[in-house]
C-alpha cells in the first residue's frame, strides 16, 4: 500500500509505518506499506529523516506543494499536523491561527488525491479545546471530502499502554473512504497499568560524567526560593513512565513543568535527559540517528511521534485492509505495484 506523508518530520512516525526495528529486546514487524511521498517545512527534520531512511523526503512548504504531480497511487496518507494551537500548556493562544488550519493541506490532499485511507495524529487538545467544537469542525471537513467522502473516528491513545516509558495521549484521527465497506479497531492497549515500562528501562545511569547536562547550584537554588508550585522540579520515578517530553527539551528548566532527573537528592543534584535517553523515551530504537545539533535533535525528538504507537496504529490498519478483502469489490480497480524500496535501518 503507498502511503504520503505530510508533515513528517524527523520520521518517528514514518518508522512506525514502515516497521522492521527493534525497540526493547521487542521486534517489530514489517508492515505491508511503502512510504513513496515524504514532505516537511524544516530543513533540518529533512536532514535527520534523509539520513535513515532510503526514500528521500522533500523539504518544502506542505501548502505550496503541487499534489496533482504526485505520480504513484496514494493508498493511505498519514499526517501529524502541527498541534502547538492546540496545546492545552497555554489556554491563552489562537485556535484559528496560521499553523491551527493546516490541517487543511489534509483536505486539499483528499480533495486531490483520493487516498482510500488516512490517519492522522495531534494533541489531546484537540479533542478538549472548546468543549470539542474543533476535533469536530475538523471531523467533518475530512468527512466531506473528494468523490465519496470518508467515515472518520478518532480516540485518544496512551503510550504507555504500548510498552512506551511516557505518559504521552494523543488524538488519533482515521479515516476510510465511503466506498471502502470497512471499519478501523483502535490498537488494544497490550499492556496494563500494572505493568506499564518504567523509565529505568531507558536510562542506563543517573549519574553520567557529562556535567554540561546537570543543573547548576544556582538553578537549584532558584528552584528552591521559588513560590511553592508543585509543577518545578518534576524529578521522575524510574520506576514509573516518564511525564510527556516536548520539543524544547534543549531549553528544560528545572523551575519550570519538565520532567528532569535526580541524581542525588543529599547532594541536590539534578539533570536533563541526554537526546539518547529521550530519543528512547520516544521509543526510537538505537539506530536511529540524529546527525543533527543536539538542540535540533532534542526538538525533533520532542516533536516526534513515537514509533511504536504509530507502529501499532497502523498494524490495526493493515488488519482493517486485509479483513474480508472481499467486500472490497466497490472500491477503486487499482491494483498497488510490488516496490523494492527498502530502509536502510534493518
Amino acid at each position: 500500500m503507498n502511503v504520503a506523508s505530510l508533515f513528517c518530520g524527523c520520521g518517528g512516525s514514518d518508522l512506525g509505518i514502515l516497521g522492521g526495528f527493534s525497540y526493547l529486546g521487542k521486534e517489530y514487524e514489517r508492515l505491508n506499506f511503502e512510504i513513496v511521498y515524504s514532505i516537511d517545512f524544516d530543513p533540518k527534520a529533512v536532514e535527520t529523516y534523509n539520513a535513515n531512511f532510503l526514500h528521500k523526503a522533500i523539504c518544502g512548504d506542505v501548502c505550496e506543494a503541487d499534489f496533482s504531480k504526485i505520480e504513484d497511487e496514494i493508498d493511505v496518507l498519514v499526517g501529524g499536523f502541527p498541534c502547538q494551537s492546540f496545546s492545552t500548556v497555554n489556554p491563552t493562544k489562537d485556535t484559528n491561527d496560521a499553523r491551527a488550519n493546516l490541517y487543511k493541506q489534509i483536505v486539499r490532499f483528499l480533495d486531490e488525491k483520493q487516498p482510500k485511507y488516512f490517519v492522522c495524529e495531534n494533541v489531546k487538545g484537540l479533542m478538549i479545546l472548546k468543549k470539542g467544537e474543533i476535533i469536530n469542525k475538523i471531523k467533518s471537513e475530512f468527512e466531506e471530502c473528494g468523490d465519496f467522502g470518508y467515515k472518520v473516528d478518532f480516540k485518544i491513545v496512551k503510550a504507555v499502554e504500548f510498552g512506551i516509558p511516557q505518559k504521552r495521549e494523543r488524538v488519533i484521527i482515521v479515516g476510510i473512504r465511503n466506498d471502502i465497506h470497512k471499519k478501523y479497531n483502535f490498537p488494544i492497549s497490550v499492556v496494563t497499568e500494572n505493568n506499564y515500562t518504567p523509565l529505568s528501562k531507558v536510562i542506563d545511569k543517573l549519574a553520567i560524567d557529562d556535567k554540561r547536562y546537570y543543573f547548576s547550584e544556582r538553578a537549584v537554588q532558584g528552584m528552591k526560593n521559588a513560590k511553592n508550585n508543585m509543577k518545578r522540579g518534576l524529578w521522575q520515578d524510574l520506576s514509573q513512565p516518564c511525564l510527556t517530553i516536548t520539543s524544547h527539551l534543549a531549553k528544560t528548566s528545572i523551575n519550570s513543568r519538565d520532567p528532569v532527573l535526580l541524581v542525588d537528592s543529599n547532594k541536590e543534584l539534578y539533570r536533563r535527559f541526554t537526546p539518547r535517553e529521550a530519543a528512547r523515551i520516544q521509543s526510537f530504537p538505537e539506530n536511529f540517528q540524529f546527525p543533527v545539533s543536539e538542540h535540533f535533535a532534542y526538538k525533533q525528538i520532542g516533536n516526534a511521534v513515537p514509533p511504536v504507537l504509530m507502529w501499532h496504529v497502523m498494524k490495526s490498519l493493515q488488519n482493517t485492509i486485509e479483513t474480508n478483502n472481499q467486500d472490497d469489490s466497490s472500491a477503486g480497480k487499482f491494483i498497488p505495484e510490488t516496490y523494492s524500496r527498502e530502509r536502510k535501518m534493518a
